[in-house]
């Protein structure tokens, strides 16, 4: 999309869906996942990393891809049609994300082949700051046990429940943003890579400078999620073969 000044910059569209999209129309099982990205502090104001686009797509087209650092910010990048706004709420582009996403799976899916599932989004726990503000969680050793410390309900879910409510295809919900609001001792922090014979004091200083409060260990909390899912599966399967032998 071409800017003020006539030069191409990348843009987010929310009104499309990727063309890979085309090769999951005949998918047994479709489960889809986003959220971290668009509760960034420069994505509410309009300003984003490259990367951001790769986070996005890969979750809303359903590619498998890595996302890559490019260090560029950029203004106006929210599309619809033709018109790129110079500043979009991030709510509500997600919003138009998710509507579009659900336009895609209701025209496109067929639900008496295909299970389509949604994980939606789990928990960060950075404290003092966020990932690149001096946001810590090493010293977290234990999960959250007392449920009034828990976070409120991020906004960004009670929006994707609202688009998955006026679907007409079933969708799996599988809510796991509480779950993981409890485990704040999940994350990697400052051991986000391998160290064969332990860290040394100089690499854990350099760590805490840029902990990972968002991801998980594994094993760990992950592992929950795919047990949810498999039993999910297992319930569906049960149901299918009720089914069928009534006929």
């Amino acid at each position: 999309m071409p800017d003020r000044n006539r030069t191409k910059k990348n843009t987010l569209r929310l009104d499309l869906i990727g063309r890979s999209s085309e090769i999951y129309k005949s998918a047994d099982i479709l489960v889809f996942n986003t959220g971290h990205w668009w509760n960034h502090e420069k994505t509410s104001k309009g300003l984003v990393l490259d990367y951001i686009m790769c986070f996005y797509i890969s979750h809303l087209t359903l590619d498998i891809n890595a996302c890559f650092w490019c260090g560029n910010y950029r203004e106006d990048y929210y599309q619809e049609g033709d018109h790129v706004y110079e500043e979009l709420n991030v709510v509500e582009a997600f919003r138009r994300a998710l509507t579009t996403w659900c336009k895609w799976v209701d025209d496109n899916v067929n639900p008496s082949k295909t299970m389509v599932f949604f994980r939606g989004y789990s928990a960060i726990h950075f404290s003092g700051g966020q990932w690149n503000s001096g946001g810590v969680c090493d010293s977290e050793m234990e999960p959250i046990r007392n449920e009034t410390l828990l976070r409120p309900y991020m906004p960004m879910m009670a929006v994707l429940e609202s688009v998955l409510e006026g679907m007409k295809t079933h969708v799996t919900y599988l809510n796991i943003t509480r779950l993981t609001d409890f485990r704040k001792d999940g994350h990697p922090s400052i051991y986000r890579r391998y160290h064969k014979h332990g860290i040394t004091e100089k690499e854990r200083t350099e760590s805490v400078k840029y902990q990972d409060c968002s991801h998980w260990c594994l094993p760990g909390v992950p592992d929950t999620w795919n047990e949810l899912l498999y039993s999910e599966l297992l319930v569906k399967q049960y149901k299918m073969r009720q089914h069928q032998h009534k006929f």
